[in-house]
């Protein structure tokens, strides 16, 4: 096989991929993210209220600024992790201490992102919390199905 063969079979596969992509893209329904749906369902399908909308707009600002900083911090810290791989080559107690921070950030963004649900749970109605709690639902177990 010559140089010219190759290079069109390479083009061809190369072609089919793209096309086997843009055909799942148009066939396949994408997976909406869950928290995109529980945006959607505070801001589209429960009815709120102008005032239940002042107080979730003022929320949503205030967790965005905390989940910001808590995501660079998350960044700093994969550096750090990095700097220390690199200076132990193995599992060190700089690796280990920058592993430890890491997750305690992760998991300090997960409480404040739940009680910042929690928070936005009780501007609910009844029949509103209802359905924003059968939503949080679908949205944590979405992927153990």
């Amino acid at each position: 096989m010559n140089l010219r063969q190759l290079a069109r079979i390479a083009l061809i596969v190369f072609l089919a991929a793209i096309a086997g992509v843009m055909i799942g893209r148009h066939v396949l329904p994408p997976t909406p993210e869950p928290a995109i749906e529980l945006h959607k369902l505070l801001h589209d399908g429960l009815s709120l209220d102008a005032e239940q909308q002042r107080k979730l707009h003022a929320m949503e600002a205030t967790f965005a600024v905390r989940r910001r900083a808590l995501e660079l911090e998350m960044r700093a810290e994969n550096v750090r992790l990095a700097e220390a791989i690199a200076a132990e080559h193995g599992n060190g107690p700089r690796v280990t201490a920058a592993i430890d921070a890491s997750h305690r950030t992760m998991g300090q963004l997960q409480k404040e992102t739940l009680a910042h649900i929690f928070s936005m749970r009780d501007l609910l109605r009844p029949d509103q919390a209802a359905k924003f709690d059968a939503a949080v639902t679908r949205a944590l177990t979405e992927d153990a199905k």
